[in-house]
């Protein structure tokens, strides 16, 4: 049975994947090393992003319920001062991580907060925070891997719950869908699977029961299906790799609207 990971999972899985971050950076060649997922950025820049971000949800979920995020927070981002010093950058670097969980812990996973997404199906609560952490330090382990040369997939549990948080988070919307409805199905090889659907009522998915072939003669088949590990799911929902680099079946010009289409959330 799919389930969503409770919270303590997610708050050992943001530990888990921030400490492969930060072993990744103490053990690269030089914090100047170009992270080619994020072309503009250095490992550095890399580090500043991540750690910073860390800190900025600490301090959206320790606000409590508001319409924007705390104009603290924000300046404080802007301000954002970060050692050069690789060992110094390590610890700065867990400190942040600790301050997140610490608050995240402290809140629970039922109390409100600010929050960018929609809310239709992911909640704007400090448990869907914690979720989305967890993608964002697993995504940017990945990019600084690669930028270290020791890329590796996405651990599963992580990567299989990626798929599904991506789509209810940074997908689901309001906004209508500019363009004729249609359907996107995402096939973990894993053996999970979910479909989006976009019309004039906005985006919103789903688990499917089952992996279902995608094919011209059933009448419920999507626009088109992708297929991959769900770490390759994962890294091409974040535009990481190409759609070619993952089996298409069905019109793949699809997957380039989905990619330009800017909702409202």
């Amino acid at each position: 049975m799919h389930k969503t990971p409770e919270f303590p999972d997610l708050l050992r899985l943001i530990d888990e994947r921030s400490t492969a971050f930060r072993a990744t950076v103490a053990a690269a060649p030089s914090l100047d090393a170009q992270v080619p997922t994020c072309p503009e950025w250095t490992l550095f820049d890399l580090v500043r992003h991540l750690g910073g971000g860390d800190r900025f949800w600490a301090a959206i979920v320790g606000a409590g319920p508001a319409g924007a995020p705390p104009a603290e927070a924000v300046a404080a981002r802007a301000a954002l001062e970060v050692p050069r010093e690789r060992e110094a950058l390590v610890a700065w670097l867990e400190e942040s991580t600790r301050l997140l969980l610490d608050v995240l812990r402290e809140a629970g996973p039922d109390a409100g907060c600010w929050a960018w997404w929609s809310g239709l199906q992911t909640p704007r609560t400090a448990g869907g925070v914690a979720r989305h952490r967890v993608q964002e330090s697993a995504v940017h382990t990945y990019d600084a891997q690669l930028a270290a040369g020791t890329p590796r997939p996405l651990p599963a549990d992580v990567a299989l719950d990626g798929v599904e948080e991506f789509l209810f988070t940074c997908v689901a919307s309001p906004s209508a869908w500019p363009h004729k409805p249609t359907t996107f199905d995402f096939h973990a090889t894993e053996g999970r699977s979910w479909r989006l659907t976009v019309d004039g009522d906005g985006a919103r998915s789903a688990r499917l029961p089952a992996p279902t072939a995608a094919t011209g003669e059933d009448p419920d088949a999507a626009g088109v299906s992708v297929q991959g590990t769900a770490s390759e799911l994962v890294v091409y929902l974040y535009d990481r790799i190409p759609a070619e680099s993952l089996h298409l079946d069905g019109d793949a010009g699809l997957l380039d609207l989905l990619r330009a289409w800017e909702p409202e959330h």
